[in-house]
């Protein structure tokens, strides 16, 4: 990050801008909607800088602006489109000590002006350090297209409270009075009896909240799906967001903990395959701990909780302890990797039924129907299957199934170093070696990638093959 992103108060502060064409019409629209005190420079100024001069809101100097002209500014434009001249108002706002912005000229200029999507009191300002701004622009789009047009009314309305709600002890309960009003009670009050009945509103929410804190924490059993954020269901998203305490998997991509609050405590709950791992009745015992002070919990769970989450235990520990708790599904990687190498786990004609297995359980490598497994056209994905891929290939061969049976391996499904092995039953374990599989990774068998299903016959594919 080059430029750190701030909000500097103009309120009373002079503000000097060079240039009196389109580029300063531009940065003046933007400026007015501030409280400083603006003056522009220079001569035959664009009709629309002649209006707002007459109505009073800003202040026209027609001459080029020179030494003196930013004493005490806080900021500096130079929009003349001409790099002498704002070179010129660059000098002038330095020796002054104001912040210069010389606009399209990232390398001359102190700071940028973001684009805004303004809801005043709330700004969102969007940054690209000036290498995109077209999605910049795609941004403050789809940003006021979420943002309802009376969040600004709300936020007012708020803030006149904010006295009252400091009343509230602070942390948990203070940020689910906020979370409630903006989410829930200030639209519907709005909608339905304007301003006055949002002061109502709060008034009544600020004793409610108080009740309802004296009950129990919540814990939200989360599916964290397979590593890509955008993966994450809405309702995930906002359990997580709303969470004083996340605990999570070794296997919760970095990229899905950024949305968690920045005063939420977080906490890594691993388990390494054959290495230090946390017990499962240490972990109930954490999630129990925590909610049985009161906090809400998320419980972040790689991929979906009840594909070999052992979700029962955890659920088993939260009922035992009396605290309600709520299970929100996520993508399973199985999902994530069927999707990734454009496959279905069933198909007309080819197999009527998709099995979910795992690799290994706590007694070792897992038992499974290995004659039903071994049988033509069939499909499964097997979890936590790297380790035990000789084992599986052997058994299944053992019972009859056929060397050539396809096998695709999808390591770190959907995250960016993702890598996908396409291979036959008889090369799995060597397959796996030479491709240096070592990350968590699906095993698909009797399915294979696309591309390699939609081959004419006289296209031959390798046994195996990193795509």
């Amino acid at each position: 990050m080059r430029h750190f992103p701030i909000f500097r108060d103009l309120r009373g502060r002079r503000v000097a801008v060079s240039g009196v064409g389109e580029t300063a019409v531009a940065k003046l629209r933007l400026l007015l909607k501030t409280e400083a005190k603006i003056t522009v420079y220079g001569i035959n100024p664009h009709p629309q800088i002649r209006s707002w001069t007459e109505a009073g809101r800003l202040q026209h100097i027609p001459r080029r602006i020179d030494h003196g002209d930013a004493l005490c500014a806080a900021l500096v434009y130079g929009a003349n489109d001409d790099e002498t001249e704002d070179a010129h108002a660059a000098r002038i706002g330095h020796s002054a000590g104001a912040l210069v912005n010389i606009v399209d000229n990232l390398e001359a200029s102190d700071f940028i002006t973001p684009a805004i999507v303004d809801r005043d009191p709330v700004t969102v300002a969007i940054g690209t350090e000036g290498a995109a701004p077209v999605l910049a622009r795609r941004i403050k789009a789809e940003t006021e297209e979420m943002l309802a047009p009376t969040l600004g009314t709300l936020a007012c309305i708020g803030q006149g409270f904010r006295d009252a709600a400091n009343a509230l002890p602070h942390g948990r309960i203070r940020r689910r009075f906020w979370s409630r009003y903006y989410d829930e009670i200030g639209p519907r009050a709005l909608a339905e009896g304007g301003e006055e009945a949002v002061v109502l509103a709060l008034e009544t929410l600020c004793s409610d909240i108080l009740v309802e804190d004296r009950e129990i924490g919540h814990v939200a059993l989360i599916g964290a799906g397979p590593g890509d954020p955008e993966l994450l269901t809405l309702k995930a998203r906002k359990a997580l967001h709303e969470a004083d305490v996340v605990i999570h998997d070794r296997l919760v991509s970095p990229e899905i903990l950024e949305l968690a609050r920045r005063e939420a405590i977080v906490i890594e709950v691993g388990k390494m395959p054959h290495g230090p791992s946390w017990k499962q009745s240490d972990i109930d015992a954490l999630i129990v701990e925590h909610a049985g002070q009161g906090a809400h919990v998320a419980r972040l769970k790689s991929g979906d909780p009840v594909v070999f989450g052992r979700l029962d235990e955890e659920m088993d520990a939260l009922d035992a302890a009396n605290i309600p708790f709520t299970i929100i599904p996520g993508i399973t990687a199985a999902s994530a990797a069927a999707a990734t190498i454009g496959t279905s786990w069933t198909r007309r004609g080819r197999n009527a039924a998709f099995r979910l297995l795992t690799g290994h359980d706590v007694a070792g490598f897992a038992e499974h129907d290995w004659r039903s497994l071994a049988q033509p056209d069939q499909a499964a994905a097997v979890y936590m299957g790297v380790r035990a891929a000789r084992f599986l290939a052997g058994r299944l061969l053992m019972h009859g199934a056929g060397a050539e049976t396809p096998v695709t391996v999808i390591e770190n499904v959907s995250r960016l170093d993702q890598k996908i092995i396409s291979t036959t039953l008889a090369r799995l374990p060597d397959a796996l070696i030479e491709a240096g599989i070592t990350g968590p990774a699906i095993l698909f068998l009797g399915l294979s990638p696309r591309q390699a299903m939609d081959a004419s016959d006289t296209l031959e594919l390798p046994a195996t093959g990193v795509l």
